[in-house]
This record gives C-alpha cells, sequence and structure tokens, in this order.
C-alpha cells in the first residue's frame, strides 16, 4: 500500500510543470469565493491549511509549537484541469489577493497530449516573433508636385469593390441612336462596393448568441448609420433564421464549407429573402489549419446550433477537408460556383476562400479563366478562432503577406490584377495595428482584408494572447462568453456593449486609412498593388516581397 502511494505521488504533476502559477496573497483574500467560482477550468478550488506556528507568552516566555487551521485557495495539478491563464479570477476579486503569473520554465509541451488523443485548442497560433506585417512602413509621401491631402478635411471614398470586374473592352456597351446603353444579352458580373476590412468567417455555433447578435447590431449601424459599408461573413453553420428573412441579409457573406452545415435552411429561405447577401464564400481551406476540415466540438452543440445546423445535440461536427462531391479543386471551383451563382440568379458575387499555401498560385490561374468567380479570399497562417490540432496551428500554413504578393504578381502576369480581387486574411490586426495591416496588404495586392480575432479583441475582450494564454474557445468554456453555448457564461456578455464597440473600431479604422491615404494623395481609389509604397528594415523581407528596403 505504502507504495502504491508514493507511485501516485510520482505520476502527479507539480505547479511548475504548467503554464500558468496562481499567485494567492492569503493576507488580502477576504474568502469570498468569487475567484473559484468563476473558473471556467476549475483549475482553484477551496482548501484547508495547516500551519505549525511557534509562539512564546507570559513573564517567562517558553517556546511553544501549536498548529493553527486556515482557509484559503489552492491551484489544481490536474491536468484535465490547469490553469489557462484567463485572469478571471483577478477580474472578480475585491481586494487583488489572486492573478495568475506566466511560467516561463513550464513543461506543458510534454503532458499536453492525453490519452493518445493530440492537443486541440482554440485561438492563433503561440508565436510572440514580430509579424512581417508589423515591420512593413508606409515611405511614399506626397510633396508639392503631387499634393498630400488633409485627413482631416479632405473628403474621401475609403471603398472597395467585391466582385469581377470586365476589362473596359469586355464592357458590353452599345451605341444606339447616338446613345449608350448596354448589351442585355452579355453578362454582366454582380459587384458589391464595401469597405476594405471585412469581419472574417466566424460562425454561428463558434460563437455565442449574444456574441453573433452583438457583431450583426453593430454591422447594421455601421451601413445604415454611420455610411460605413462593412460585410460580415457567416462562417460554416448557416445564420439566425429570423435573419436570413430580414433586410439586414444585404450586409453578410453566407459561407458553405465542405460540411454544408445550416445550408438546408438557407435553401428553403431563399423564396422568402427579403435581400440578396452581400456574397457567398465557397470554404476549401482555412488558414489555421490548412488541409483539414472545420471542427465544432460537441460542447458546443446544443438545442439552437443544432437546430440551425440540422443535426443531433451534443455531437462533434466535424466538416471534411475537401468538398466531398467534387474529384479536384478545379472542378469544384467551378461547378460551386457556377451552381451558387444560378441559385441567387446570377445577382450575387460567388468566391472561394482558400488556405494560405504553395498552391495557392494553381487556384488562381483556374479561378482567373472562370467568368462567374468574383474573388479569391486567401487566408493565412495567423488566423483562427475554432477547434484546431495544436501541430496544425503552430506548425502548418503559409505567412498571408508573401502568398498574397505571389499571387498578386501572377495576375500582373496575365493582365487580370484589376479584374479579379484578392481578400487576405490571418494575423491581421494581429497586435492592434488594423488599419496599418489592411493598408500594408492593400499595397502588396489585395483589395480587401479579413479581420476575426481582432474583432473578438477589441469588440468582446477576448483574453487569450500570444502566450498559451486561454486557449478555450474549443471547449465552450470561454470566461468571457465569446465563444460558448452555455448560457452561465454567454450571459456575461452583453450584445449591446460589443456592438458599439464594433462601430468604434470600425470608425477608428475609416479615420487611420484615411491618414495613411492622404500623405499619398489617395483619397477616392485604393492604392492596391501599389507597392512603391512600402519599405522594411529587413533585407530578406524587402527581396522577397519586392518592395524597397530602408533603414
Amino acid at each position: 500500500m505504502e507504495s502504491k502511494e508514493r507511485l501516485d505521488v510520482n505520476g502527479q504533476l507539480t505547479l511548475k510543470e504548467l503554464p500558468y502559477i496562481i499567485s494567492w496573497d492569503a493576507a488580502k483574500c477576504t474568502r469570498c469565493g468569487q475567484c473559484t467560482a468563476v473558473c471556467p477550468q476549475k483549475a482553484i478550488e477551496p482548501a484547508v491549511f495547516v500551519q505549525r506556528l511557534v509562539t512564546s507568552d507570559g513573564s517567562l516566555p517558553l517556546p511553544q509549537t501549536v498548529r493553527q487551521v486556515g482557509h484559503g485557495i489552492r491551484q489544481v495539478t490536474d491536468i484535465e484541469r490547469y490553469c489557462v491563464g484567463c485572469g478571471v479570477c483577478s477580474q472578480v476579486c475585491p481586494n487583488d489577493a489572486i492573478f495568475p503569473e506566466y511560467n516561463e520554465a513550464h513543461k506543458f509541451a510534454f503532458h499536453k497530449n492525453q490519452k493518445g488523443v493530440p492537443y486541440k485548442r482554440g485561438g492563433r497560433r503561440n508565436s510572440t516573433e514580430i509579424s512581417t506585417l508589423d515591420q512593413l512602413k508606409f515611405t511614399r509621401i506626397s510633396m508639392l508636385t503631387d499634393p498630400a491631402l488633409d485627413a482631416g478635411r479632405h473628403e474621401f471614398h475609403i471603398r472597395t469593390l467585391l466582385g469581377r470586374n470586365l476589362d473596359p473592352e469586355a464592357m458590353p456597351i452599345i451605341v444606339k441612336d447616338d446613345t449608350l446603353g448596354l448589351d442585355e444579352t452579355v453578362f454582366i458580373p454582380p459587384v458589391r462596393e464595401i469597405f476594405p476590412i471585412r469581419i472574417g468567417g466566424m460562425s454561428f455555433g463558434a460563437l455565442s448568441p449574444h456574441m453573433w447578435e452583438g457583431l450583426a447590431m453593430g454591422v447594421a449601424y455601421l451601413n445604415e448609420v454611420e455610411n460605413i459599408p462593412v460585410v460580415m461573413c457567416t462562417g460554416e453553420g448557416g445564420m439566425p433564421p429570423r435573419l436570413l428573412r430580414s433586410r439586414f441579409l444585404k450586409y453578410f457573406i453566407l459561407q458553405i464549407a465542405s460540411g454544408y452545415f445550416g445550408w438546408d435552411e438557407i435553401i428553403h429561405a431563399i423564396p422568402e429573402m427579403q435581400e440578396d447577401p452581400a456574397a457567398i464564400e465557397i470554404k476549401y481551406g482555412q488558414g489555421a489549419k490548412p488541409g483539414d476540415g472545420g471542427l465544432l466540438m460537441a460542447f458546443k452543440v446544443l438545442d439552437l446550433i443544432a437546430k440551425v445546423r440540422g443535426v443531433p445535440t451534443k455531437v462533434d461536427l466535424a466538416s471534411p477537408p475537401t468538398h466531398q462531391t467534387k474529384y479536384s479543386i478545379e472542378e469544384a471551383v467551378a461547378k460551386m460556383i457556377t451552381s451558387m451563382s444560378m441559385a441567387f440568379g446570377f445577382r450575387v458575387p460567388v468566391y472561394p476562400k482558400i488556405s494560405g499555401t504553395k498552391t495557392a498560385t494553381a487556384v488562381l490561374n483556374n479561378l482567373a479563366r472562370n467568368p462567374f468567380a468574383a474573388a479569391l479570399t486567401i487566408d493565412g497562417e495567423d488566423g483562427g478562432t475554432g477547434a484546431a490540432y495544436n501541430v496544425s496551428v503552430d506548425k502548418m500554413g503559409h505567412p498571408i503577406a508573401s502568398n498574397l504578393r505571389d499571387c498578386y504578381l501572377n495576375l500582373v502576369k496575365i493582365g487580370k490584377q484589376n479584374v479579379l480581387p484578392l481578400f487576405a486574411a490571418g494575423g491581421v490586426g494581429k497586435t492592434g495595428s488594423l488599419a496599418a495591416n489592411a493598408a500594408a496588404m492593400i499595397m502588396l495586392g489585395a483589395s480587401g482584408v479579413d479581420c476575426g480575432k481582432y474583432i473578438m479583441q477589441a469588440a468582446a475582450g477576448c483574453l487569450g494572447d500570444e502566450r498559451n494564454r486561454c486557449n478555450l474557445c474549443n471547449v465552450g468554456r470561454c470566461p468571457r462568453g465569446i465563444t460558448t453555448q452555455n448560457p452561465l457564461l454567454y450571459r456575461r456578455l452583453d450584445p449591446d456593449k460589443v456592438a458599439e464597440r464594433v462601430v468604434d473600431v470600425f470608425k477608428a479604422a475609416d479615420t487611420e486609412l484615411k491618414k495613411i491615404f492622404a500623405p499619398m494623395g489617395r483619397s477616392t481609389q485604393l492604392p492596391i498593388g501599389m507597392s512603391d509604397g512600402l519599405s522594411v528594415s529587413n533585407r530578406d523581407i524587402a527581396e522577397r516581397l519586392d518592395i524597397s528596403y530602408a533603414c
């Protein structure tokens, strides 16, 4: 029996193995229990401590040993309940008596793969390196011969086009009786004029009802009150039925992915739609896990989500890595774009989204020949908010800057750079520089960018960061209530506050874009592909992106 107890002790982890260690000040703590109540991981629990004290009292004090029983907080070392460093305990503590400290010497990487199952997590990759986008500077400033503009008083039109743009010689213009007209027998691709920063695909299911509702309200307010035409992608999983049949649908991009979740509801709603959606995005890949399908874990598949997606409750919803009914990416792109265009009467732009990889240019070349393809979205390695295997998030994918640049220069070679728009995603705004990152991507060749994690950080106060902090997006225990379907958690989130912050974010980004473009003398046309406006102090980056080296 004694040897078995020793074996059990030897099999336990110590706090030094874990990524975060709880620092607790017994003198400040009032033992109110709020911290243990709100911890999403149950990583701390009430505990009883026995202390040995030596005292000496009286006129002839003699040392005496007494044992004192006290109450406090103890951190759990169970790998299933390890502290993720979210810091909710410190937020609710009235006396600042508790907070998690990052453990530089942790060995979590050796213990996270339990029961032979690779570790899955939410959040972005855990890289503390400075991204390429954050190293780029804007160095082209117009002077007297090409005057800079006053960003505060000049009139700007910060817009981009979502949809295929016909070449001038391909425009179906006819002259009849000295009057210009359009040849109605020629197909004219549908085009939307939108703000160049979009909210990327985060599904109704991955996000909580309150978070999704807050984003939707913010987008509607931006369009209808602020006159900033921001659009939002639904992600895989459909959207609330009442929103499908509302006039606000025109602000949303409907995403169809390889699992087709939620699309039964969408197809049945088409005859009742008051407005066409902004676009249809066909997802073939995502930057967080290229070559793999989507995954909504069973923790989140509760009644509402199961109803919208047309599936049983509390089961893992895994999307295949490809659209199973198609033989190749060429066939999939051609057939699905055509069928989706037909479903909406060729009134809605339809385009694919792919992972950032070395094969992106091959997909692009095929797409450029398809007259119904409206655009291409490329998702780089730094994206992702849903469930993914840790090895995929940290070790797979392609940085977005160089991948986008390759694709844009490829379009230049075939003369299609002004025909097929490119949208970039994955790490845009990763460090908070949303407008600067977006402007840099535009100058590298993007017509616009998608951001997801930045919106979660800015609009709802996501607690995750690049030091393996939190990363609970996938398991339904989000302490902020952003990525959970548990009412006890998502009721912490006020959708009205989320909407207010979304509006603040885009109004600020609009102002910052004007501040960047004004010195370049641009006010009505985005500097798409104007790479001579960029410089970097890293020679390797300058050579790779074909931009100026400056130090």
